[in-house]
């Protein structure tokens, strides 16, 4: 959906789902909505700094997030407070929908990392995922989330990721 007639950004709710229950809800601006893609930019969401080794998020960083209707993950850009590029973490989900003024996505454990150079790609949580029980409970989802962080981590080392943000 484009911005209004005043040229004023439209906001969103994001809403992560996780095993039912929301795990973080919080406040974005839409930058475009296309009918399948939702791009929103919004602060780092989190009251503490999170370090996970490779990356470390903080207050004054901003992710510029896409979300599919049509595909199992989302793609965020994180860039620091000064706007340099940390890198792109992924979360495989299912496919986002919107209600409202509400973006909501279900997380389903699986993530991958992709550093600002894009010599680093890391899968993440799959120890996670395999314990989710998805693979017994939906195994047609269980199924669509290996898929989809599969081809992301292809896009991430073949070096079309990027074309996915055009």
């Amino acid at each position: 959906m484009p911005a209004n007639s005043s040229d004023e950004r439209r906001s969103l709710r994001v809403v992560l789902v996780k095993y039912g229950r929301t795990k973080i809800s919080y406040p974005a601006e839409l930058l475009r909505d296309d009918g399948n893609r939702v791009t929103v930019r919004a602060p780092w969401a989190g009251d503490d700094a999170r370090d996970f080794g490779f990356v470390r998020f903080e207050r004054g960083d901003v992710f510029t997030e896409h979300y599919w209707r049509d595909r199992w993950y989302s793609v965020k850009e994180v860039r620091d407070a000064e706007g340099v590029l940390k890198g792109w973490y992924c979360d495989i989900t299912r496919p986002a929908t919107v209600s409202g003024d509400e973006l909501v996505v279900e997380d389903l454990d699986l993530d991958l990392w992709r550093s600002a150079d894009g010599r680093t790609v890391l899968r993440l949580d799959e120890d996670e995922f395999a314990a989710s029980g998805l693979a017994s409970t939906d195994p047609e989802a269980a199924t669509a989330a290996e898929h989809a962080l599969d081809e992301l981590e292809h896009l991430a080392r073949e070096g079309d990721f990027e074309s996915l943000l055009d």
